[in-house]
């Protein structure tokens, strides 16, 4: 499962979780991208469920777009990731350190109301 809603002038919410394969990631990457467009300055909310890694051809998709993706990115200040998952959260953090001007910072599930006031503050 995959679903992004437009939360305010400046936010997105995203919930997943499952598995995505090719035809799922496609639709999920053009729904970012509808949702986000013209968002400056975006904060965003993803709540990771039961995450299962992507198929290869899910990578393939994602690969294929990273100048959409990019733009995407571009447009958000910060990222808050809720999941249950360690190596999730830690996954999240990680991928913020590498992509200039985006701040992610990730919270466990029973953390979500800390997560808000982070996005927020």
């Amino acid at each position: 499962m995959f679903k992004v809603l437009r939360n305010g002038k400046n936010r997105i919410d995203v919930e997943f979780s499952g598995k995505l394969d090719s035809a799922q990631m496609r639709v999920a990457l053009d729904e970012l991208s509808r949702q986000s467009e013209g968002i400056e300055h975006g904060l965003m909310l993803y709540r990771i469920g039961d995450f299962a890694l992507p198929t290869l051809g899910a990578v393939a998709v994602e690969l294929s777009r990273i100048p959409q993706l990019l733009r995407f990115v571009r447009r958000f200040e910060r990222m808050a990731v809720v999941a249950d998952k360690a190596w999730v959260r830690t996954a999240s953090e990680v991928e913020g350190a590498l992509i200039p001007g985006l701040q992610i910072k990730a919270f466990e599930w029973a953390d979500e109301e800390q997560a808000e006031a982070w996005l927020h503050g």
